[in-house]
């Protein structure tokens, strides 16, 4: 196995990440909190990420999210997917998540990667080619910027798969006693695998109504949850004529000494509160519990290759069209 490349970042604060060539990984995220740097990002260690289940950090695609039955109707022609979920396909299969990126460019404050997608690679058409960077700002924020394009129509869907605890995320403290805010009035539900099972439907009045903000654990594991033992949902974000100045999601921690503001261009926003988090390795050789940390993965809605009435907000590109989407995690004291 070659020794994975590991790039440091920092700026004039203090913040450091770490960033991974293999799956394009954000490996730690230290955010100076009272003087103290505080790791914020569920990790574990280099050699252990081709083995942990859980995604961490990892940039997915070619479709982030479950494609329902491994298989789409494009262009008046079925397409056919590798399954890795039962029947269904999550996150590109055997995707982008476990791949060596090249490492094209580096400085003190960015890393920009790239990788090749072959015609046929887990069943989806088109070559693509893909590149991300990653930028530490110097208001302690990291921006991630997703370019692609492809020779053919296809299914493009791309986002990091970080997984937050902004209290502890060396051990996993239970995240649920953050506090979530989101800017979407619509959210879609899904069955027991994740598949998209009806219309969206308006957050008013639900247990997914996160307009005011609350502590994830209030409404938990109520209703719908059930099926998927806690949030594991796409949200509708509202309409922002500037995306980069109006925040789509809010995290805090239940002190409130330590924010995270998500800005993107992206339609959707999948909350995961980790429920499957447990025997996830962390980096000091133990195990991180279920919600041990949330992913606030900004993408286009999942299942959209079989739903026509949703690839306006996103999902499918088409030929020669550059695939752009960029979005930031801000860190607030």
């Amino acid at each position: 196995m070659l020794t994975p490349q590991i790039i440091r970042l920092t700026n004039s604060h203090g913040m450091v990440i770490e960033l991974m060539d293999w799956g394009a990984t954000w490996l730690s995220c230290q955010v100076p909190v009272n003087g103290e740097l505080r790791e914020v990002l569920l990790g574990c260690r280099p050699q252990d990420y081709r083995h942990q289940q859980a995604y961490l950090g990892a940039t997915i695609g070619r479709y982030a999210n479950r494609i329902a039955n491994s298989r789409f109707l494009l262009n008046g022609k079925w397409v056919e997917l590798t399954p890795n979920q039962g029947e269904h396909q999550l996150h590109g299969g055997n995707g982008f998540d476990k791949r060596t990126w090249q490492v094209e460019k580096c400085g003190q404050n960015f890393v920009e990667f790239s990788l090749f997608s072959p015609d046929g690679d887990q069943g989806f058409v088109g070559n693509v080619q893909v590149k991300v960077v990653y930028r530490l700002t110097e208001d302690n924020g990291v921006e991630v910027e997703f370019e692609a394009q492809s020779d053919e129509d296809t299914p493009l869907n791309l986002t990091n798969h970080a997984y937050f605890n902004l209290e502890n995320a060396q051990t996993g403290r239970d995240v649920r006693n953050h506090i979530l805010q989101l800017h979407a009035t619509q959210y879609l539900p899904v069955d027991s695998a994740g598949i998209p099972n009806a219309p969206l439907k308006s957050v008013e009045q639900t247990t997914f109504d996160f307009r005011q903000g609350k502590v994830i654990s209030q409404d938990f594991l109520q209703d719908e949850q059930k099926l998927t033992k806690g949030y594991d949902h796409a949200f509708l974000l509202d309409h922002r004529p500037d995306f980069r100045q109006v925040p789509v999601a809010h995290l805090t921690t239940g002190s409130g000494e330590l924010g995270l503001k998500i800005y993107t261009s992206q339609p959707a926003l999948q909350v995961y509160t980790g429920n499957y988090l447990g025997g996830t390795p962390t980096r000091e050789q133990g195990v991180y519990a279920d919600y041990s940390g949330i992913a606030l993965e900004t993408q286009a809605l999942p299942d959209t290759p079989n739903h026509p009435e949703w690839r306006h907000l996103g999902g499918i590109s088409k030929a020669r069209e550059w695939y752009q989407h960029w979005t930031k995690f801000a860190f607030v004291t």
